[in-house]
């Protein structure tokens, strides 16, 4: 629980009783690989933080094909943030990818913090805002870069996943196929 406080604690201030009436609402889950904390075609009732483990937020394209967007390690909140605050469908899942703690919150107590905690919206806004910023900072190389770049960036920014996915879910994030991946990988080492 302490790493969801400081991670909070990054994003504003709270006294002690705010933080117990947080870490009071606050549930553990553990997902198993392959396991969805959310679907599409559902509504997304809960917020998680990722104390262990990565998942991935991924959608089906018109032809069928699976399409990872990003990845989410630990110490970073999940959520599908359309799907939760204007309770319609999702159009994407998330996923774990390995096996996975979580801390969540589930929607009546989300927004009972919302209402009860003076500046507990301000920080859900810095952090909204942080990841934003980061799916942003995410997909812009993926536009202008060639695979080789896009591989090696990724390599850079996020050496703590790299091991931990499978290649086919890099390969889609990358917007590549498998076996370029491969060739890509290979002509590195």
């Amino acid at each position: 629980m302490k790493e969801l406080v400081n991670f909070i604690l990054q994003y504003g201030n709270l006294n002690q009783q705010q933080i117990e009436l947080i870490t009071g609402k606050a549930t553990e889950l553990e997902l198993r690989k392959d396991e969805y904390f959310s679907e599409a075609g559902k509504i997304s009732t809960q917020v998680g933080f990722v104390l262990d483990g990565v998942m991935r937020v991924c959608y089906y394209d018109n032809k069928g094909e699976e399409i990872t967007k990003y990845f989410i390690d630990e110490n970073n909140l999940v959520v599908d943030l359309e799907s939760f605050q204007n309770s319609i469908c999702s159009s994407a899942y998330v996923q774990a990818v390995t096996d996975c703690k979580l801390i969540v919150f589930s929607k009546p107590d989300w927004e009972e913090l919302l209402h009860t905690i003076v500046g507990w919206d301000a920080i859900v806004h810095k952090i909204i805002a942080r990841a934003l910023m980061q799916k942003i900072d995410r997909r812009s190389p993926l536009v202008s870069e060639d695979a080789t770049t896009r591989y090696l960036s990724f390599m850079e920014k996020y050496p703590k996943i790299l091991n931990r996915i499978p290649l086919s879910y890099l390969a889609s994030y990358l917007g590549i196929t498998q076996s370029s991946l491969s060739r890509i990988r290979k002509n590195i080492r």
